[in-house]
C-alpha cells in the first residue's frame, strides 16, 4: 500500500484469466509535465478521480513503437505489422482503487489498429501519419526522431533518448508512480470500461528529450507548461492484453 492508502502493486501483478493478445513495445519515451489536479478534473467522467503523487497530477505525452501483434495461439500478424503510436494521459484511480490510466488522444499510424482499438476498447484512437527513426550515437536526446501529424495538423515533432544505465522504478517513487501502470480506463457514453495489460517491469532509463512542436495536449484541452518535462526511456517490453470489462 502506498501512504495515500492505494494500493499500487496488486495491478502490477498478472491477471487471471488468458490474455487475447500480445504486443512488444519498444522506443518508449515518457514525458510528463505537472498540472492542477482540478484541470484535469473537468476532463474526466465523474466516476473517475485525478491520481496524484504528493498531492500533484501528472499529465503524460508517450510516443513508442508497437511490433509482434498476435492474438495467441496465432502467429504475429502480417495485416496489422508494426506501428507507431503516441498518446496524451493522465492518471487516475476508481473509487481509491485500480490506480490506471485515462487518455485523452492515441494517435496509431495503422488505420486498423485504430478501427480495431475504438470498437473493442472504446479508447479515443486517431489516425495519423507518424515517422520514428532510431539512431545509435550522438547526444542522448537524439536517440529516436519522431514525428506525428493527423489530418487536422495536431501532433508532435521531438527527440528523445536515455542518459543513465537502467534502474527499474521502485515502489513508492514518481518514476513508479508515472511509469508502472497496468490498468486502463474508457468510456462510451456515460459507460465506463476497464481493461489491463501486463509485462515485465519497464527496464526504466532517466532520460533527456527535445521538443520541436508539441499540439497534442492543446487539442485534448490542455494546457501544457512551459518548464522542460521529466523525461523516461524504456528500450522494450513484451506486454499481454486482456479484453475490457464494463464497470458497474
Amino acid at each position: 500500500m502506498d501512504t495515500d492508502g492505494i494500493d499500487r502493486i496488486t495491478p502490477t501483478l498478472r491477471p487471471r484469466g488468458r490474455p487475447i493478445m500480445r504486443q512488444r513495445w519498444s522506443e518508449l519515451g515518457f514525458l510528463h509535465w505537472p498540472v492542477p489536479a482540478a484541470a484535469l478534473r473537468a476532463l474526466l467522467p465523474g466516476t473517475l478521480e485525478v491520481d496524484t503523487f504528493e498531492g500533484q497530477a501528472w499529465v503524460g505525452l508517450v510516443p513508442f513503437t508497437i511490433t509482434r501483434s498476435r492474438f495467441p495461439p496465432l502467429p504475429p500478424l502480417p495485416l496489422l505489422g508494426g506501428f507507431h503510436e503516441v498518446n496524451v494521459r493522465t492518471y487516475v484511480h476508481h473509487g481509491g482503487r485500480e490506480p490506471g490510466v485515462w487518455f485523452f488522444s492515441l494517435d496509431a499510424a495503422s488505420r486498423l489498429a485504430v478501427h480495431g482499438a475504438r470498437a473493442v476498447y472504446k479508447l479515443p484512437y486517431v489516425h495519423a501519419a507518424i515517422e520514428m527513426d532510431v539512431g545509435g550515437g550522438g547526444a542522448a536526446q537524439e536517440r529516436v526522431r519522431y514525428s506525428s501529424r493527423r489530418p487536422d495538423g495536431a501532433g508532435v515533432t521531438l527527440r528523445y533518448g536515455p542518459t543513465d544505465v537502467v534502474r527499474p522504478a521502485a515502489p513508492g517513487t514518481l518514476a513508479h508512480f508515472l511509469a508502472e501502470r497496468y490498468t486502463l480506463y474508457a468510456a462510451r457514453g456515460r459507460r465506463l470500461y476497464r481493461a489491463c495489460v501486463h509485462h515485465a517491469a519497464y527496464p526504466l532509463q532517466a532520460g533527456a528529450a527535445a521538443v520541436e512542436r508539441e499540439t497534442l495536449l492543446d487539442a485534448s484541452g490542455i494546457a501544457r507548461p512551459e518548464a522542460a518535462p521529466l523525461v523516461h526511456y524504456a528500450a522494450a517490453v513484451d506486454v499481454e492484453i486482456w479484453p475490457p470489462q464494463r464497470l458497474a
